[in-house]
C-alpha cells in the first residue's frame, strides 16, 4: 500500500493535468504544480497545495531543470509526473533526482523517438505494425507519394494541427512544403479513433478508446468513449509489449471498413482520454499500486465546454447546426467543472490570462499560445527541444 506522497506535476494549464491533480488529491496525496505560466487553470483548485512559476523549458532547459530541482528539494517531492509537451524536457531530470524521488514515465530516448512523427512511422514499419506511408517531405519518395495518393503535410515536430495541410493526389509539393522538418503522409479515411493507455513494464494496465464529434479546428472538444474495438486494443497491447513501455501513452488511428487500424501518430503522455478513467484507479496506478481491474467513469461523453461554445457561436448563422451543437453542449459533462472544486471552471478566463494575452496583443493563435513555451524543438537530445502529436484533420475523419 502506497502512503501519502508529495507529487510534482510539471504543468497546470491544461484540463488533463487538472484531472490528474484531482485524482491524486482525492487519494490523499499532496500535489504541487510547476508551470512557466504564472496564472493557469489548476492554480485555484483545492487539489493544489502549491503552484510555482518556472522558466520556460524551450527557452532555457538548464534553468528549467534547476527550477524543478529546487522545488523537489524544497517540498521533499517523492514523485515527478510530466503532463504534456513539457514531458520531454522534464524527463531529462532522471539522472539528477535525489534518491527519494521517482520520475513517472519512459526514458527520454524512448519518448523522443515516439514523439517524432516520422521516426514513429518508420518504427511501425520496421516492427510490422500498420501505419500509413510516411516520408520526409524533401525526399523523392515524398514527391512520388504526392503524385499517386491524397496526402497530408505536417511538421515532424508540431502541435495542435499547426502547419498541417490536406492535399489531393497529384497536387505537387511546394518549396515551402518540401522542407527537412516536414513530412508527407498518405491520407487515410475511415473511423478516427484515439486511445489513452497506462502501461507498466510493457503490459497494458488500462486502455480507453474514444472518438470526437465536435471539433474546434483540428482538435476534438467533445468526445465519447468507445466500448471496445479488439483490433485496436490488440495493436496497442502488442506495440506496448514490443517497446517494453512504461507510463502514459496514446495513439491516433484510422480504422478501415474491414476493422483494420492504422496508427497515424503517437503521444507518449497524457491526452483527453484520461478524463474517462476512474480517478481512484488513475491515482493508484501513477503512485505504484497494483490494480486488478481498472474502472471507467460512468459518464461516457465529455467536453471542453468553453471551446465547444466557441464552435457553436461560430455556427450561429446556421440555425440547425447551431441548435444541434447547443443541445450537445447543454447535455454533456465538462472536463473542468466539478461541484467539489468549482473555482477552476468559474475562474478559467482570468486564470488563462497568460494564454489570452499573446492572442490579444501579438495575434498569436490560441493553440500556439497554450503550448509555444513548452513545445519540443529537437531532435537533438543534447539541447532543449520541441514536439507533440495531435489529431491532424480539419474535417470529420481528419
Amino acid at each position: 500500500m502506497v502512503g501519502t506522497m508529495n507529487v510534482l506535476l510539471t504543468l497546470g494549464r491544461l484540463a488533463k493535468g487538472l484531472e490528474l491533480a484531482r485524482s491524486l488529491h482525492r487519494a490523499g496525496h499532496r500535489v504541487i504544480i510547476a508551470d512557466p505560466f504564472r496564472w493557469h487553470l489548476s492554480k485555484p483548485s483545492r487539489a493544489i497545495a502549491k503552484s510555482y512559476q518556472v522558466t520556460a523549458p524551450n527557452s532555457d532547459l538548464e534553468q528549467y531543470l534547476h527550477n524543478l530541482l529546487e522545488i523537489i528539494e524544497r517540498d521533499a517531492i517523492d514523485l515527478v509526473v510530466p503532463v504534456s509537451e513539457e514531458a520531454l524536457y522534464a524527463s531529462r531530470l532522471a539522472s539528477r533526482l535525489p534518491t527519494r524521488t521517482g520520475l513517472y514515465g519512459p526514458a527520454f530516448e524512448t519518448m523522443a523517438h515516439l514523439h517524432d512523427k516520422l521516426a514513429f512511422a518508420q518504427k511501425c514499419k520496421a516492427l510490422g505494425f500498420a501505419a500509413p506511408e510516411t516520408y520526409a517531405a524533401h525526399t523523392e519518395a515524398a514527391r512520388d507519394l504526392a503524385a499517386r495518393s491524397d496526402y497530408v503535410i505536417k511538421p515532424m515536430h508540431g502541435c495542435s494541427g499547426l502547419g498541417v495541410a490536406l492535399r489531393s493526389r497529384g497536387q505537387p509539393l511546394s518549396d515551402q512544403d518540401a522542407q527537412p522538418d516536414k513530412l508527407v503522409q498518405r491520407r487515410l479515411h475511415g473511423r478516427q479513433i484515439s486511445s489513452f493507455s497506462v502501461a507498466r513494464k510493457g503490459k497494458v494496465q488500462v486502455t480507453a478508446l474514444y472518438e470526437g464529434d465536435v471539433y474546434l479546428g483540428t482538435v476534438s472538444v467533445r468526445f465519447k468513449r468507445v466500448q471496445t474495438l479488439p483490433s485496436v486494443e490488440r495493436w496497442i497491447a502488442e506495440f506496448i509489449s514490443a517497446e517494453a513501455y512504461d507510463g502514459f501513452i496514446s495513439f491516433d488511428f484510422f480504422v478501415d471498413d474491414q476493422g483494420t487500424p492504422s496508427a497515424i501518430e503517437c503521444n507518449p503522455r497524457l491526452t483527453s482520454g484520461v478524463h474517462l478513467i476512474d480517478r481512484d484507479d488513475l491515482a493508484a496506478a501513477v503512485t505504484g499500486s497494483d490494480i486488478q481491474a481498472f474502472r471507467f467513469k460512468p459518464n461516457k461523453t465529455f467536453q471542453d465546454a468553453h471551446a465547444a461554445l466557441t464552435v457553436a457561436v461560430g455556427a450561429i448563422t446556421r440555425p440547425l447546426t447551431y441548435f444541434k451543437l447547443l443541445g450537445k453542449i447543454l447535455t454533456t459533462k465538462d472536463v473542468v467543472f466539478d461541484w467539489r472544486d468549482p473555482l477552476p471552471f468559474f475562474l478559467m478566463t482570468p486564470m488563462s490570462w497568460d494564454t489570452i494575452r499573446p492572442g490579444l496583443f501579438e495575434g498569436v493563435p490560441l493553440a500556439d499560445a497554450v503550448t509555444r513555451d513548452i513545445l519540443w524543438q529537437g531532435p537533438n537530445p543534447t539541447i532543449s527541444g520541441q514536439e507533440e502529436v495531435s489529431y491532424y484533420g480539419a474535417e470529420p475523419g481528419y
